[in-house]
């Protein structure tokens, strides 16, 4: 069951870096790690942040002349040195396993394995492309706000997911970091929710609405293939929810 504890602490936002991201901030890992699901409601502060400092960077090479394509490679670069590529990992875990096995047993070994497979690049490729064309068709501040705002959006429906769907492995990373409670995943969803509407207008709410629903065939064939979330899983979502997020920020704007 989701942890029930309704106790928000300040360093919560510290453990989330430490959690999400590969950046070093002072905080105890170990202890960090026990508070995963406490401090799930500060994912969305992570992207927030790191979506915004990455988007004024963009911003930054823009201004002195650099070409959109190389200003779009610059940042997926960022995002992976800062996150040690997790999300992108999970993505390719969870491609192979879900298209590479037959049994739910076979599907969580295969996603466990650390090579990637035929599925699992194909998914990378067509992603970082994706992201890059996202990217690349965003220009000034515009680049700055949606990168902030995708990336809280997408930290926050993760958590939502956290508390939707039971982990599939009673060992596994998303098992050991826990379920958040349904106080913690409202605030994260409210976080998120409020990032986008703030920095992207009203139209943030569709822009939102459309990474929501890019997760929900992510759920469906976590819940069919193999019976509940893994971190692969989570990784998974926030690609997808990034994506759809950046497809319809351009639509809007």
């Amino acid at each position: 069951m989701p942890d029930q504890k309704p106790d928000f602490e300040p360093h919560d936002l510290l453990a989330a870096f430490s959690l999400l991201t590969r950046l070093p901030v002072p905080v105890d890992h170990a202890q960090a790690g026990k508070r995963a699901a406490n401090a799930a409601w500060a994912y969305p502060l992570v992207g927030l942040i790191l979506g915004g400092l990455l988007g004024v960077l963009g911003v930054f090479l823009g201004w002195i002349g650099i070409p959109n394509g190389m200003v779009a490679a610059f940042i997926l670069l960022g995002f992976a040195m800062a996150t040690g590529a997790m999300h992108e990992d999970g993505l390719a875990d969870f491609a192979d396993g879900i298209w590479g096995g037959t049994t739910v047993e076979r599907r969580l070994e295969i996603m466990k394995d650390s090579r990637i497979g035929a599925y699992g690049a194909v998914a990378l490729i067509v992603f970082l492309l994706a992201r890059f064309s996202g990217i690349a068709a965003l220009q000034g501040w515009d680049l700055m706000l949606t990168l902030a705002a995708v990336g809280a959006g997408s930290r926050a429906l993760m958590v939502g997911v956290m508390f939707m769907i039971d982990p599939a492995k009673p060992l596994g990373l998303s098992a050991s970091a826990g379920q958040p409670s349904a106080q913690k995943t409202g605030v994260a969803l409210a976080i998120g929710l409020l990032a986008c509407v703030v920095l992207t207008g009203f139209s943030g709410i569709i822009l939102f609405a459309a990474m929501a629903i890019a997760i929900i065939p992510v759920c469906t064939i976590a819940l069919k293939k193999l019976g509940g979330q893994t971190g692969d899983v989570l990784g998974t979502a926030q690609q997808c929810a990034e994506v759809a997020g950046l497809a319809a920020a351009i639509a809007l704007l």
